[in-house]
């Protein structure tokens, strides 16, 4: 009976005077080599405002989150402060312990002095010190004028809509299906199927991507709750998390919508296309691509390799065609940039389909030109082993030296430097010349513009984290499968389409998604009507001009507000704040940093 009492008043406690409670992590020494964790906790406890303060060697263990749950119950602590790490590894660990201690997860403040302190600052372990305890006095500052906050929850159609049909999308789908979730995939091509079309056997089953791919489509027809719109160009995407709007236009001519809660980007890749010239491609004859190769080898009749109606007797795999370029050697794609990323998966499938051709035709002589070996997979060492004991003969080049092809009208010459006969440089002739081209993400610029989707570097769609939030779009809602996020083999699409599915069954388990309440406040009473807000943000729909008993204000749709503060900072008469980080929060903190002593 006394328990539930104290649980009851817990729950209730932001009510009552704030009372903060301060922890200090060691993180293992990550922290406490270099700054005095005992010093800065010293500190603290004599700080106004501060109930208890406290230094652990690992806060977020479970006895450190022990710690401040007992501190909760026991002290009636209401507000509490952690410095510690980056608050993107453990800021949601920290308020699920409020939470379950019984008070608002948003009446937490997290410090980061550990990226912000203790690794930019080693050389001086005592201004370092100084430091932490600034900013961990104005975190204090800032909890003290923390209100509690409730998270926004927005109805969410049960839904997801899957952009692409090849293997990332129909898995998706399915998988999505198989968690009870309604399904539709939209794909512009006429059939489903994407690179499955094009493969010959695939690894590591050995299997016919035709038979992998005629799986995929009877489960995909059986499964009542996946709907398919295939030759669909998508024109519109619109909306926010849980009502995401999607327009297209069929291979009819006609017009279609769809309403979803979730997006899966499942729109793939497209192979390196060498330019003109570029070992010879496009000038020579018998200069061809990997997967030129792989089409070859399916339609080629048992007991002779043919190419243009001539036998193959010899051929030469060139790898990194396309991938790992170097900037002011290789020429740069239509942006300006080279491809200086590795495309993974190249390497295995030159070797893969090596293996292939020295299977059906044992005769053929092999070349492998490498700059590096990446087989990087589960037993994706032992293609390699087995063309080398099948008489594939590998010559490595460095870096900078790449391969110079010299073609005649029929055979080529290609002159390499070899490393391993410590750079003698070597001449070898084949039939036919093979670019192991590398992988670059689809077309989908468009797309990444009207769902304002983050692009890596290397043009493929980023994922928030890849621990913390894999295959998650920066905007809420979106997710991303295969492909469309890095280059991948089979196993490894099938994999990342079904965590894609996983989440956006998590998220759309519910009637309703609850959303961060950190969006822009409109104070109505301070509000003066003059309309420089909307013209600052950022995000169309989130902040729009509206009137309300005959006066002008400014109205927030905060589903599809982010919390950027660009309208905090042209209101003139500070009628708006971004809820969690107002302005005299921010105020207080400038203060409590500037304070002499």
């Amino acid at each position: 009976m006394e328990e539930n009492i104290k649980d009851e008043a817990a729950k209730d406690n932001y009510r009552q005077a704030p009372k903060t409670a301060v922890y200090v992590c060691h993180c293992g020494g990550n922290i406490s080599d270099v700054v005095d964790v005992k010093k800065v906790a010293a500190e603290m406890a004599r700080y106004p405002g501060v109930a208890v303060a406290r230094e652990y060697a690992f806060m977020c263990s479970s006895n450190g989150q022990d710690l401040i749950i007992d501190d909760i119950k026991k002290l009636g602590v209401n507000r509490v402060v952690v410095a510690a790490c980056s608050p993107s590894l453990h800021e949601l660990t920290f308020r699920g312990v409020l939470q379950r201690a019984g008070i608002n997860p948003y009446l937490y403040e997290h410090v980061n002095i550990r990226e912000q302190v203790s690794w930019v600052h080693k050389a001086d372990h005592e201004g370092a010190t100084a430091k932490a305890v600034k900013l961990t006095q104005a975190g204090v500052e800032k909890v003290l004028r923390q209100d509690p906050l409730n998270a926004i929850r927005v109805a969410a159609e049960p839904r997801v809509a899957v952009i692409g049909g090849g293997a990332a999308g129909m898995k998706a789908a399915l998988a999505a299906a198989g968690k009870g979730l309604e399904a539709v995939i939209i794909e512009k091509a006429p059939r489903l199927g994407g690179k499955l079309l094009e493969l010959g056997k695939v690894y590591p089953s050995g299997e016919q991507a035709s038979s992998v791919l005629k799986k995929f489509e009877d489960l995909v027809a059986a499964e009542k709750l996946i709907t398919v719109h295939t030759g669909a160009e998508i024109d519109f995407v619109g909306g926010f998390v849980g009502n995401f709007k999607i327009n297209f236009k069929k291979s009819d001519g006609g017009m279609a919508q769809i309403k979803a809660g979730a997006v899966i980007m499942a729109t793939g890749f497209e192979h390196y296309k060498p330019h003109k010239g570029e070992f010879g491609f496009g000038e020579a004859a018998n200069v061809v691509t990997l997967p030129d190769l792989i089409t070859l080898l399916k339609n080629s009749p048992a007991g002779r390799l043919e190419y243009a109606g001539k036998e193959i007797k010899s051929l030469a795999l060139i790898h990194c065609v396309g991938s790992r370029q170097i900037e002011g050697v290789n020429q740069p794609q239509a942006d300006g940039k080279v491809n200086d990323y590795c495309s993974r998966v190249c390497c295995t499938s030159a070797l893969y389909t090596a293996n292939q051709v020295k299977e059906k035709y044992p005769a053929v002589q092999i070349y492998d030109i490498y700059r590096d070996i990446r087989t990087y997979g589960m037993r994706h060492e032992d293609y390699y082993e087995k063309a080398s004991k099948d008489g594939v003969i590998f010559f490595r080049h460095a870096e900078t030296d790449q391969p110079i092809v010299e073609s005649a009208r029929v055979a080529h010459t290609v002159k390499v430097k070899d490393v391993l006969t410590w750079n003698e440089e070597l001449e070898i002739k084949a039939d036919l010349l093979v670019l192991v081209t590398g992988m670059m993400p689809s077309d989908i610029k468009f797309l990444a513009s009207q769902m304002k989707l983050a692009v890596g570097a290397d043009r493929f769609l980023q994922e928030v984290h890849p621990k913390l939030r894999p295959v998650e779009a920066a905007n809420s809602g979106i997710f991303i499968a295969g492909t469309a996020q890095a280059p991948m083999d089979l196993t490894e699409t099938a994999a990342a389409a079904a965590t894609a599915a996983a989440k956006a069954a998590i998220l759309l388990a519910e009637p309703d998604i609850p959303l961060e309440p950190f969006v822009a406040v409109v104070d109505e009473a301070k509000c003066t009507g003059c309309g420089l807000c909307p013209a600052e943000c950022s995000y169309e729909g989130a902040l729009m001009m509206t009137e309300k008993n005959g006066k002008k204000l400014a109205q927030v749709n905060p589903a599809l507000c982010k919390g950027c503060g660009a309208c905090v900072a042209v209101c003139p008469v500070r009628a708006i704040d971004v809820a969690g980080w107002t302005l005299d929060q921010f105020d207080a903190m400038v203060d409590a940093i500037g304070k002499e002593g």
